[in-house]
């Protein structure tokens, strides 16, 4: 006989599972768990390889678990339950203040992270777990309490508040544009360092994409630094290694203390996204979530306003 540890399945395929069964589709299901309709299937899937037996009878819009699928739904959901039940008594006990507070790595970086010393100091009793990832699928996984996510305000299974726009401008050193005063004329760009970020998170436009939205479909990028996050992107603008696309809101403090300048103050590019707080429907509020979220709510409406031209 195999050890008892061995028999034991992956607790996601056992949460994908119950999900499944309880909602009565992988789609519902794919929603319920913030993960996709392939990965739920995958995961059952594996969970019937583990065990030899069908768990669901598969039609062509629908399922239905098999006798021994409900016979097994019933045993998961009460350890299910149980585990549940020993996760929330340890958060209660252990993080009785705390908020997990989830964001893009730009976001995170570059807007919460220069501002969160100003709430530790109002707030010594309330503790911000911060994730930051460009993943959205974790920044809106089950264990985060607010979110911070880019796009047009439509998130299922949460309600979405706006923070602010995003207006998107070249940026540099004043050392550099000291030494390349040619930066001052967008005509000049295809003959200037430019830093590029290479991340595939739709989050970011590149270049290109920028000169074409601006009305320069033409434009050829001969130079540039890379660089695969955006972080590392406006620091490296910072250090003078080039001119970088700002993204209003995330380098405003830079532009503040004079790290960084625009070149050409006058061009800037106003797109249809924006930045949202998130929360999650089906989770209880608390009164430390609450704080955060005022917070949030206060620090977006003191910002700076941007007229874009083009």
């Amino acid at each position: 006989m195999p050890e008892r540890r061995k028999l034991l399945p992956r607790l996601d395929y056992l949460l994908a599972f119950e999900s499944a069964a309880v909602t009565g589709s992988f789609a519902a299901a794919s929603r319920e768990l913030n993960i996709s309709e392939t990965a739920i299937s995958r995961k059952v899937k594996l969970l019937e390889l583990h065990y030899n037996l069908a768990l669901f009878n598969r039609a062509h819009r629908s399922i239905s678990l098999t006798p021994q699928g409900h016979d097994l739904l019933a045993r998961v959901t009460q350890s299910l339950e149980i585990l549940r039940d020993a996760s929330q008594d340890i958060f209660s006990t252990q993080q009785e203040n705390s908020v997990t507070l989830a964001a893009t790595n730009s976001v995170a970086a570059l807007w919460l992270m220069p501002r969160l010393h100003k709430f530790n100091r109002a707030n010594s009793r309330v503790k911000i777990m911060l994730v930051a990832s460009d993943n959205d699928d974790e920044c809106l996984a089950e264990s985060v309490d607010l979110s911070i996510l880019r796009g047009e305000g439509d998130w299922p299974g949460h309600d979405a508040e706006f923070l602010f726009g995003e207006t998107v401008f070249p940026v540099c050193s004043p050392d550099f544009l000291t030494n390349n005063p040619a930066a001052k004329r967008i005509e000049n760009y295809g003959k200037i360092d430019l830093i590029e970020v290479t991340n595939a998170h739709t989050e970011w436009s590149n270049w290109r994409s920028w000169m074409g939205a601006v009305n320069r479909p033409n434009f050829e990028l001969n130079r540039a630094a890379l660089f695969n996050t955006y972080p590392l992107a406006i620091q490296a603008a910072v250090d003078g290694l080039g001119v970088a696309l700002g993204w209003q809101h995330l380098v405003d403090h830079l532009i503040d203390s004079g790290k960084l300048v625009r070149p050409i103050p006058d061009l800037s590019l106003r797109t249809q996204s924006g930045y949202y707080l998130l929360r999650p429907q089906k989770a209880a509020s608390f009164a430390e979530r609450e704080i955060v979220e005022k917070w949030l709510l206060q620090t977006a409406a003191a910002r700076k306003r941007y007229v874009p031209r083009g």
